[in-house]
């Protein structure tokens, strides 16, 4: 679950018990071209007080209109549709006569939202189901691959965990990586167990460790919603996070380094209790091909390449980031 639903739902909460009316926005199903995927939601107070989204601002807009007129003060959850025809669709900024429908649920004491909260907070996977004719919304243990679903008068969604990142060294290359997992949702785990580059760092929003790799990852039992980069340059501490992450259900593993530099750490890596197929996981030279120089651009290589995989998306080896072994000072070419 992204941290930005996590915050919807907080603040939902939050307008709640302060005596605040507040109607939760659910993405149900769209049509055509959408702007934001289903799942996605929006918390409207109301005094027209927004978080969230559902739409590219056009839908959101005349929910706030709707909402702060009582014209959507309704005591029971009910749907909404927009872009009905093509010029509804123009209208409300859905591009090629999209469709959006949304569930909008007055929230009440029986939305659960509390024990929903509680439960994603403690990194776990529920699902939700909201009963539309009842109002009365329960909450089980989750299971994997699960989407957002409407029928039969009940609204089921998926939450947690939230995608977290680690990253192995905490130097200048490291500090562009996690500012920009950070504004992709990621939760931020920085591991460097080398004073001299820890005790400088200065990106806010990350959690840090002065654990080695290897005891940290074992730690936090890496699943299918971990990602791991290496960017020390020192095999003595990438080599010991790769020999745990690559035996993880990580979704990506990635290496900073040279082509040839990446060549002779998988052949180091064959002489652990380590099979050819986990050495295939790992990503090296991390980075789709941008035309990256600076660290920034290689950041966002390096996070490029993690969304693709993380969406599904092929990866073409022309597309991958190498780093020339020459000088300290990385590019990137095909």
């Amino acid at each position: 679950m992204e941290s930005i639903d996590f915050e919807v739902l907080a603040a939902a909460q939050r307008w709640h018990d302060e005596g605040h009316y507040v109607l939760l926005g659910t993405v149900v199903h769209t049509w055509g071209s959408a702007p934001r995927p289903i799942g996605s939601m929006m918390a409207i107070r109301a005094d027209g007080h927004v978080r969230g989204s559902v739409s590219g601002g056009c839908v959101e807009d005349d929910l706030i209109q709707r909402v702060q007129s009582g014209e959507l003060r309704q005591t029971t959850p009910f749907e909404l549709r927009y872009g009905l025809n093509a010029d509804e669709a123009h209208r409300f900024g859905l591009p090629c006569g999209g469709t959006l429908a949304l569930v909008m649920e007055p929230v009440s004491a029986h939305s659960a939202l509390p024990e929903l909260l509680a439960a994603i907070s403690q990194g776990l996977l529920v699902t939700r189901t909201l009963d539309l004719a009842t109002s009365i919304a329960t909450i089980k243990a989750g299971t994997s691959g699960s989407q957002t679903r409407l029928a039969d008068g009940r609204l089921q969604t998926q939450h947690g965990p939230r995608y977290r990142l680690i990253i192995i060294g905490a130097a200048h290359m490291s500090r562009y990586v996690a500012q920009f997992a950070l504004a992709l949702d990621y939760h931020v785990i920085v591991c460097d167990p080398r004073p001299e580059y820890l005790d400088e760092w200065d990106v806010a929003g990350v959690e840090l460790s002065r654990e080695m790799p290897d005891d940290l990852l074992l730690r936090l039992q890496l699943d299918s919603h971990s990602a791991v980069v290496t960017l020390t340059h020192d095999p003595k501490l990438d080599d010991m996070a790769l020999l745990e992450a690559l035996k993880s259900a990580a979704f990506y593993i990635g290496a900073i380094g040279s082509r040839t530099n990446h060549a002779r750490r998988r052949e180091r890596l064959t002489l652990f209790d380590i099979s050819p197929a986990e050495i295939d996981k790992l990503h090296g030279p991390v980075g789709l091909h941008l035309g990256a120089r600076t660290p920034p651009e290689i950041a966002i290589a390096i996070l490029a390449e993690m969304t693709a995989i993380r969406n599904g998306v092929e990866i073409k080896q022309s597309h991958v980031m190498r780093t020339e072994d020459s000088g300290s000072a990385p590019c990137i070419v095909k």
